[in-house]
């Protein structure tokens, strides 16, 4: 069975590494699917879940990321993530008072380089609970 070596990393740590039969994640232009023998790329991913499925056990492993890059070598897949979180590390409570948190901040700012600041955090914030949803529903 062909497999290719997957890292996710963030400033704070490496996330996952690994063998892997397959990823999937949220390019910037839509869903990537990466599979063993995929062609070179370099791309912008968005806020969203990366999906993994793992070589050694069958499981899909899933990770929030809030943005970053995706590099795809012969072999080798390495995801540069702004925030990587892993799944079971995610708190919707914690998330869910962080939106609210950004929502009065937009509210309160005063110029436009602060509402732009705002209006990222609260799209990542967005797309980290929908994650958490989606994951906490059983869903993949």
């Amino acid at each position: 069975m062909a497999t290719i070596h997957v890292d996710v990393v963030s400033a704070e740590a490496s996330i996952f590494a690994g063998e892997a039969k397959f990823v999937a994640l949220p390019g910037e232009a839509g869903e990537l699917g990466i599979l063993p023998g995929h062609t070179p790329l370099i791309s912008r991913i968005r806020p969203g879940t990366v999906k993994i499925s793992r070589a050694d056990n069958g499981e899909e492993e899933h990770i929030f990321v809030a943005g970053g890059l995706l590099e795809v070598q012969p072999g080798t897949v390495t995801v540069l993530a702004d925030t990587a979180i892993r799944s079971r590390d995610l708190d919707e409570a914690k998330a869910e008072q962080a939106r609210k948190a950004a929502e009065e901040a937009l509210r309160n700012a005063k110029d436009k380089a602060e509402v732009a600041v705002v209006e990222a955090e609260l799209a990542m914030l967005a797309a980290q609970l929908a994650a958490i949803r989606k994951l906490r529903g059983g869903r993949s």
